[in-house]
């Protein structure tokens, strides 16, 4: 076990520290959340007929923290627990028109933290809990006789989320995710008429971490992400008179880890464990439509690391138990031109790249462990149009390590 002290960070921190970044001064942040109780919001739109736009953002959260620097040096410890439900729920009604563009975002979240910092450098542990409890976001659009010109809706819920920005700077920083709630999205609509296009996602994680890095940066981290959940689930259901373009969006990870740098090291270990059934399930169906799609992706583990610029030192581990994985995609048209129906599901899946033109280079040790049932189903039903696709895809374990030239 490393720990996690002054240490393991002078250990991350050695031999990274790019030229020209500050070391002089340094700030200091230690975060401490529990919450207990229930967090919920909720929100009904009821419409008649509006002409430029309707809006809704609803949004319910246990525990939020933020620290930055810039210019100086910043080294965070910060400890978020949520033990109570996470609801964020969001209807609207629409009898007539609810405007040229119509958009709705609802998430529900138990632990979100982000930490970020130019031009110096950043140290930092980063701990977040969510015990067995529920996290659910729910949104939903009844217009059956109703129009609108473009939509976009989203529906996401997630148990522990750590955002990290780093510019300019370096970082050497440790990520520890512990998720025990069952994240569970659901989105609906239905739609008399779409004369634009409509973009519809749900998305449940138990535990997601995202680093981005830039301006000649130097990044070594460590994360561990756990996900004891018994269920990960995001499920999508949209039905149209007529659309012009309709996607219709389900994605459900038991554990997310995305790491992009734009420097000259970037040196990550991994460890993820899943123990969730996961599900996405995508279903659209259109009398009358130009293009439409039901698009539904499941994983267990998924972890992608890049650097372009620089070398790209990886340690992953994955391993994949529980209730399985299972991506259900159904698209359904009337008279129309294109449709597709399209799944994915994928025990473990790691992507990892650097820069051939940028001197990069790339060392990688790699290890999937997959114990479970994956599949992917995909229906595409259409009475007349111009073409329709079915795609499944089901991978126990997927690694990808290459480098390349910029662009390609």
């Amino acid at each position: 076990m490393l720990k996690r002290g002054p240490i393991l960070l002078a250990g991350i921190l050695a031999g990274i520290l790019p030229c020209g970044v500050a070391t002089s001064q340094t700030s200091t942040a230690l975060n401490n959340q529990v919450q207990l109780g229930d967090v919920f919001s909720q929100q009904t739109l009821n419409v008649e007929t509006v002409t430029d736009s309707t809006t809704a953002n609803t949004t319910a959260t246990a525990n939020v923290y933020a620290a930055s620097t810039d210019g100086g040096d910043l080294d965070v410890r910060s400890n978020q627990t949520s033990s109570g439900d996470v609801v964020a729920d969001t209807v609207l009604n629409v009898a007539a028109n609810s405007g040229a563009a119509t958009n709705l975002t609802t998430t529900a979240s138990g632990n979100l933290g982000d930490a970020s910092i130019y031009g110096g450098t950043l140290t930092g542990v980063f701990t977040q809990a969510t015990t067995a409890s529920t996290l659910y976001a729910h949104s939903h659009i009844e217009a059956p006789n109703a129009q609108t010109g473009d939509v976009a809706t989203s529906a996401q819920a997630v148990g522990n989320n750590q955002n990290l920005g780093v510019s300019v700077a370096a970082a050497g920083v440790r990520v520890n995710q512990a998720n025990a709630g069952t994240a569970y999205s659901d989105g609906g609509g239905v739609y008399g008429l779409v004369t634009g296009t409509a973009e519809m996602t749900a998305g449940a994680m138990g535990n997601n971490v995202s680093l981005s890095g830039d301006g000649g940066s130097g990044v070594r981290m460590i994360a561990d992400q756990q996900n004891t959940a018994a269920n990960t689930h995001a499920s999508h259901f949209t039905a149209f008179g007529q659309v012009q373009d309709a996607k219709t969006t389900a994605v459900a990870a038991g554990n997310n880890l995305n790491v992009v740098n734009e420097g000259y090291l970037l040196d990550a270990t991994v460890n993820q464990g899943n123990q969730a059934y996961v599900r996405a399930q995508a279903e659209s169906s259109a009398a009358n439509f130009g293009a439409g799609a039901a698009v539904a992706s499941g994983v267990g583990n998924s972890a992608v690391m890049g650097d372009i610029g620089g070398e790209v030192i990886i340690d992953n581990t994955q391993f994949n138990e529980g209730g399985g994985i299972e991506a259900v995609a159904a698209w359904t048209g009337g008279e129309g031109y294109d449709g597709l129906a399209s799944a994915t599901a994928t025990g473990n899946s790691a992507l990892g790249y650097s820069c051939s033109d940028c001197s990069g280079r790339l060392t990688v040790a790699n290890s999937q462990t997959n114990t479970v049932d994956v599949g992917a189903t995909a229906t595409a039903t259409m009475t007349t149009g111009r073409s329709v696709s079915g795609v499944a895809n089901a991978v126990g374990n997927t690694a990808t390590y290459y480098v390349s030239r910029p662009g390609e």
